[in-house]
């Protein structure tokens, strides 16, 4: 069997789709990109092509390698995100040539459903409560939610009053018949990240993402030395050398790689294993599709410290286009009690409407974030 094509498509709200055709007429679907960045990964998958066109697909290890260390130059948020999406397309050959599931190639199940989460609240979180009721109804009991608006490098007590005024309206609203993460998005700078997580701990969140950002990662360590929550991160890390940096020196209690950004399944799995030797938990970063989604779930499915998977059903980012809606077998990831079931197709299990996103792509607009700024003009992070 040999690689025939890639083709991508760009789709609302903010994806891109791969589909990699072979000789044989097996074809596998990937989900590669960066949100706002969509069109730049898609020409790094283009300039993969070289190593791929004419090849064995079910090479998927040696293939890998090519596109990684093929290139000289090497990681990054494009260049991972291309081969990720990659990786995921020939996970779903191999599985479809062999009859199987992906999570059996990969050793077998380690568990029979997989906790998802799901995101409440938007950029600027507002309506958290009237979020977290709606998605109570159809079985969800597990959260996450931004966690302040615009946070400046030294901001007032007020502010900080606002964030943490918000969460204890959570927990009064609800106690504990739900849990709930806090995503600080890179927004907090190291000097209010202590102020903020002391100010949270009564409330006692499941976690808190991205206290300080990735590249502050030094101050991961000293922050969980200074709070009892629980410190995630890992979105913006995009293989499994820079996740080695952070587990070697600790502070983080949960790893949270995006499988359509760091590497794919191949990458991923490695993260994990190397997280549970660390005895880290792994809660998968996704936002994106449902291929994406798929992916993560293979992952999950084999990682025996696979806590918790995000899933993007319903986020404030879905305008045009629901998490489902290029799928035609939803009713394999129904969520029941807030769990999803193993996947039981070959390959990666999605069975994606070519047609729909055929007609989706055609004049796709581009997805981009807001630029947000300071009172006093400065650029914020987003």
């Amino acid at each position: 069997m040999k690689i025939t094509k890639l083709t991508t498509y760009r789709v609302p709200p903010r994806w891109m789709l791969l589909k990699i055709e072979t000789d044989e007429g097996v074809f596998g679907w990937g989900e590669p990109v960066i949100e706002g960045r969509a069109r730049t990964v898609e020409t790094a998958v283009r300039e993969m092509e070289q190593f791929l066109i004419g090849q064995d697909p079910a090479r998927i290890n040696d293939l890998w390698q090519a596109m990684y260390r093929g290139g000289f130059y090497r990681g990054g948020a494009i260049l991972m995100s291309a081969i990720a999406g990659i990786d995921q397309a020939l996970w779903d050959i191999k599985g479809k040539t062999l009859g199987v599931p992906v999570y059996e190639l990969l050793g077998g199940r380690v568990r029979d459903k997989m906790k998802m989460y799901s995101w409440v609240g938007g950029d600027r979180p507002s309506d958290v409560i009237s979020g977290i009721r709606k998605l109570r109804e159809i079985g969800i009991d597990t959260f996450k939610m931004n966690g302040t608006e615009e946070f400046r490098m030294l901001d007032s007590a007020r502010a900080v009053d606002e964030a943490v005024g918000r969460i204890a309206e959570i927990r009064e609203a609800f106690g504990n018949e739900i849990e709930f993460g806090i995503d600080f998005h890179g927004r907090v700078a190291a000097p209010m990240a202590k102020v903020l997580l002391r100010a949270l701990e009564p409330y006692r969140p499941l976690f808190v993402e991205e206290p300080v950002l990735a590249e502050q990662a030094e101050y991961y360590p000293r922050l969980a030395e200074s709070t009892s929550i629980p410190l995630a991160a890992g979105e913006r890390m995009y293989s499994r050398f820079e996740f080695k940096r952070v587990f070697e020196q600790g502070g983080i209690a949960i790893v949270q790689p995006d499988v359509s950004h760091a590497g794919g399944i191949t990458e991923c799995v490695k993260i994990a294993a190397m997280a549970e030797a660390y005895d880290v938990a792994l809660a998968l970063h996704c936002p994106l599709g449902p291929v994406a989604l798929a992916a993560c779930l293979h992952v999950d499915f084999v990682s025996h410290n696979a806590v918790l998977q995000e899933q993007s059903m319903g986020i404030h980012y879905n305008k045009g286009a629901e998490l489902l809606d290029y799928v035609k077998n939803k009713e394999d990831f129904r969520m029941d009690g807030g769990y999803i079931a193993a996947l039981t197709k070959p390959g990666l299990g999605v069975v994606i409407d070519e047609e729909r996103v055929i007609e989706a792509s055609r004049n796709c607009p581009d997805w981009s974030n807001p630029l947000w700024r300071h009172e006093d003009g400065s650029v914020a992070e987003w």
